[in-house]
């Protein structure tokens, strides 16, 4: 079981580092992950009505960890595509406040099931059997899981409502990032209109200016050093009218290089030394 289900798992993953690079998430994405992951899922129910788990332990560890972990990102991307397709074309203070009610609603969730909330995130054991065994519930401690009409061989008491909160702990940092991105997008926008007009766009790649930005923020060569990044990079985006995105998850991805991680920067002296070579000439 724990190689099939890996192996599920390994592909979803690298599906997600594929098409869902920095967060940046569409309902088209999510649409294609959802697609993506069903016909997996469905995998996994045939695999489970099949197999036969060696005892109580494999059990209780397949239905409280692995296949929430399967199903929540079933559950996540299915929400972040009904929550981009609902979403209003509004000003952003509309937009925020959608974002902010679909918070809300978690929070709602989380304390609804508070008690078993606690259980989980404490790593408690003792009522495992109840919760993550098939065949074993008790009404008393699982009278809201909705037992009636779930797949009795590949479903117990609260292995879905594991996966909700763990797909809920991804939607909350998503809409987190979308929150941030909208008010980011307001202090660009105040910074720009406090600019002079100048004709100047940056039509380089996004992740040159990034480059750039950490280069004169590691420098220190802005208010003798105390500029942080946050203002450097507003200055550039509202400068050179230039969204820059999620600019730290960038300079990671740019401290991951294996070779050349200052590539930008390395143009930029090549090119001034070829033209002060080339003007050596004249």
């Amino acid at each position: 079981m724990k190689i099939f289900s890996d192996e599920i798992i390994s592909k979803i993953n690298a599906e997600i580092e594929i098409h869902c690079v920095d967060g940046d998430l569409s309902s088209d994405k999510a649409l294609y992950m959802v697609n993506f992951i069903r016909p997996l899922f469905e995998e996994l129910r045939v695999f489970t009505h099949q197999y036969k788990f060696k005892d109580d332990n494999e059990e209780i560890s397949f239905f409280k960890e692995t296949k929430p972990c399967i199903m929540s990102k079933l559950i996540y991307f299915s929400d972040i595509y009904t929550l981009e397709l609902r979403k209003t074309s509004g000003s952003k203070e509309v937009i925020k406040e959608y974002y902010q009610q679909r918070l809300m609603g978690i929070t709602d969730f989380c304390t609804k099931h508070l008690d078993f909330y606690q259980y989980y995130r404490s790593k408690s054991t003792h009522l495992d059997k109840h919760y993550f065994l098939r065949g074993h519930e008790n009404y008393k401690l699982c009278h809201s899981c909705g037992m009636f009409d779930k797949d009795p061989m590949f479903s117990t008491c609260c292995d879905h409502r594991v996966a909700k909160m763990l797909a809920y702990d991804m939607l909350q940092i998503y809409l987190q990032q979308r929150l941030q991105e909208l008010e980011r997008q307001e202090v660009i926008e105040s910074s720009r209109a406090s600019l002079p007009d100048n004709p100047f766009r940056w039509t380089g790649t996004k992740i040159a200016a990034i480059e750039l930005g950490y280069a004169i923020y590691a420098a220190g060569i802005l208010n003798n050093g105390n500029a942080d990044i946050k203002e450097i990079m507003t200055y550039l985006e509202a400068s050179f009218r230039i969204d820059l995105g999620d600019y730290y998850r960038t300079y990671l991805t740019i401290r991951e290089r294996k070779k050349d991680r200052t590539s930008f920067l390395n143009s930029l002296i090549e090119k001034l030394l070829r033209k002060m070579e080339d003007d050596d000439k004249l």
